[in-house]
This record gives C-alpha cells, structure tokens and sequence, in this order.
C-alpha cells in the first residue's frame, strides 16, 4: 500500500490534498452548532446530484411525455418514488442549509476581511442554486410549474429595449413551450451543476486560503506556537469530520422523516397545482413560487405605482434584483471594528433580528394574494411594501448603526470551555 501510494503521489497530489484540506488543515477549536450547516450544504449537493442522475435515466423532457414520466417514476420505477421525493425535499433542505448558513456568516462575521472572496463566490453558489432550482421546478410539467415559469420568465419583458429579446431567448419561444423544456432541463442536468461544483470547489479552497471564522471573529493564525500551529486550532480531522458525521446522523434522520411521512410538507415543498398536467387554459388560482423564492417574490409584487415614468413591474423587478444583488456588498458595507454578534451592541443585535423577521414575514407574505385584507384590516400589500423597507434599511443602514454602535472589548483569543 505504500508503494502504491508513492506511485500516485508522484503522479497526483494525494496526500498533500488529504495534508492540506484535511489532516493538517487547523480550524478553531470552538466551533458551535452554527458550524454544520456548510458541510450538510455539500452533503445535499451530492444527493442532489446523485439522485438527479437516476431520476433521468427515466424522466423524458418533452411537453407530451414530461408530467408522465414522473408519474411512471413515481409509480412504475422500483424505489422511484423514493429517489424522486428525495430530489423534491433534497431541493428545499438545500435553501434550508443555506440560509442558515448565510445567517450563520451573519452572526459571527464570515463576511469580513481576509474572507470577502469566500462571501462573493458563497454569493455567486446562491444565484447559480437559484436558477438551478427555477429551471428544476418546470421540468415535472405541472400547471403551477408553467405558469411559474411564464411569469417570472415574463418578467424580462419589463426591461427596457432587451427585455423582450431576453425572455423569447430565455423560452426559445414566444411562450413556454418544448424548446423552453429541453433547454431548461439541458441547464438543469448540466451546465448549472457543473458551474455548482466548480464554484464549491472554489469556495473551499479560498475558505482553507484565508482559513476558517470562528464565533469569536478572532484570527487564530495570530497567535502560534513554537511549532507555527496556532495555538487555538486543532486539526480538522479527525476533530470536525467526527463532529460533522454526528450532525450528518441528526440532519439525515430529520431528512428521512420528511421523505417518509410529510413529502409535500403540506404544499411548502410540493403544491398541489403540480400534481396536474401544466394546462395554457387553466390558470392557478394563485401562482406563486416555491417558499425559497417567496420573500423576493414579495419584493417583486411591493411597488405598485409608477414613478419618474417608470413602470411599476419594472421597478419592482429592479427591487428584486436589488434584493440579491446587495448581499455582495455586505464585506464593505459593514464597518464595525468587531466581527462576531458576542461583541457587537444592541443596534446591530436589533438590526439582524428585525431583518430575520421581516425576510420570514415576507417570504409568508409571498404565498397570498397582495389584495387580501389581512390583519388591522390592511392589505397584504401595505404589508409587505412595510417589510420591504425594513428589509432594505437592514443594507442601506449598516454602515451608519455599525460605525456608531457600541461594542464590547474583544478578546486576543478564543474562548473556549
């Protein structure tokens, strides 16, 4: 075996990849809960990827055949239900790990000096999840899969001199269509998922570059020993691989359960308009996007008014995107000279709080008709248009409640029981 391993080494770096990312890779020694959410993110990616590979051995991309093929999945392909309901709620335990993986960056300043590179290319993983699960969500061919996707695809209509190009492009038609199908499925299955894995590979190796936060927001290469290891980390294996098989354990369990009892969650992971063939004559009496695409989705549908002769659909398109596009300037828009929350004062506390809360209420807000009047007899509209605001203050405020927000003093190193 280890003449073997000679053999390989001299041909391909193994052991100084198992050295360096693995065995001799130090990351602090007080990692939390908040930790597992990254590794179970690349945990869902695999069987994202492995369980799409079975379900299209059998899947057809054709507007006659699509929603058909997943009935024949579902009920004639042995264990084919259970690999395509691991697809389905594989697709929402994805955002789930994600998000919480966001607000954990969020609680403990992952997104500070050296690691904005490590922020960016997380930011660029999210938009390229994102279309991955848009052009997902159309294959299986349901009535609220087509009409999701005319609507948001329709959605480019409304900007200026390209918009009309870009959406018969993006179809590859003049309505959503085979051909729409085909390419959604071709970027579904393979360019998508290979810019995936690229960018998590990427995204790993500028994290081990710059090395790991912790959730004091301490650098523990400041501090090393005689032997140039820092004094506050420990290797990541066996340490962190055994505590993250744990967390795997808890996360599968909990995955499984969903899979077994609850697959639709009640319509949050699979609505019951998808369960019928798509049909261009009947309309969802409310469409609406799955619950990850929600709380922009309310963005979008927050101005409806015109103004400086702009129409109200492009503006809330531009707010939507605004939306997104603003997570990649957090690195720079935050300015306290502490990272983690453990150190942070109250206005910053309050600002994250409000900004979890009004990110849920909006994605809640997403699934209703904005027309409805809810509570204290206001429309859901009023709300959202309300949440919206606090949603973009949380932003457009952080270098002001940041700079002048009080902070406690931060320790040299790592504290840890």
């Amino acid at each position: 075996m280890e003449k073997l391993l000679a053999w390989i080494d001299d041909r391909f770096p193994l052991t100084k990849v198992w050295k360096e990312h693995l065995a001799e890779y130090y990351a602090p020694k007080n990692f939390n809960f908040w930790y597992y959410f990254g590794s179970l993110a690349l945990l869902v990616l695999v069987i994202q990827i492995v369980t799409g590979i079975f379900l299209t051995m059998h899947y057809k991309p054709d507007t006659e055949l699509a929603f058909a093929s997943v009935e024949y999945i579902m009920r004639d392909v042995e264990w084919g239900w259970l690999i395509r309901y691991m697809h389905s709620t594989g697709a929402s335990f994805f955002f789930i790990m994600v998000y919480l993986h966001m607000f954990r960056a969020l609680l403990y300043g992952s997104h500070r000096h050296p690691r904005e590179l490590v922020w960016l290319i997380g930011m660029f993983i999210y938009i390229a999840l994102m279309a991955e699960a848009f052009m997902g969500y159309l294959l299986p061919w349901g009535n609220m899969s087509y009409w999701g996707a005319q609507v948001i695809v329709s959605l480019f209509d409304a900007i200026p001199v390209i918009g009309p190009a870009l959406s018969e492009w993006l179809r590859g038609d003049f309505v959503v269509s085979d051909a729409t199908l085909n390419r959604f499925f071709a970027f579904h299955v393979i360019a998508i998922p290979l810019i995936l894995v690229a960018l998590v590979f990427m995204h790993i190796v500028a994290l081990h570059q710059v090395g790991s936060n912790n959730p004091d927001g301490i650098e523990i290469k400041k501090t090393k020993g005689a032997d140039g290891l820092p004094v506050d980390g420990i290797p990541f294996h066996p340490y962190y691989t055994v505590k993250d098989i744990v967390g795997v354990t808890v996360f599968l369990m909990i995955f499984a359960a969903v899979i077994f009892f609850a697959p639709e969650l009640w319509g949050w992971f699979l609505e019951p308009d998808n369960f019928v063939p798509a049909n261009i004559l009947q309309t969802p009496s409310e469409i609406v996007p799955l619950w990850y695409f929600t709380p922009f989705y309310s963005i979008l549908r927050a101005n409806v008014y015109n103004f400086f002769w702009i129409d109200a659909k492009l503006w809330g398109v531009i707010f939507m995107g605004l939306s997104i596009v603003i997570f990649f300037f957090l690195p720079w828009l935050d300015r306290s000279p502490a990272k983690s929350i453990r150190y942070r004062g109250k206005m910053y506390k309050t600002a994250l709080g409000v900004f979890v809360v009004s990110f849920i209420i909006l994605g809640y807000l997403g699934t209703k008709s904005p027309e409805v009047v809810s509570l204290f007899w206001f429309k859901n509209v009023f709300w959202v248009q309300g949440f919206t605001v606090l949603y973009f203050a949380f932003f457009f405020l952080m270098p002001l409640y940041t700079k002048f927000d009080k902070i406690k003093p931060v320790p040299e190193r790592v504290t840890w029981k």
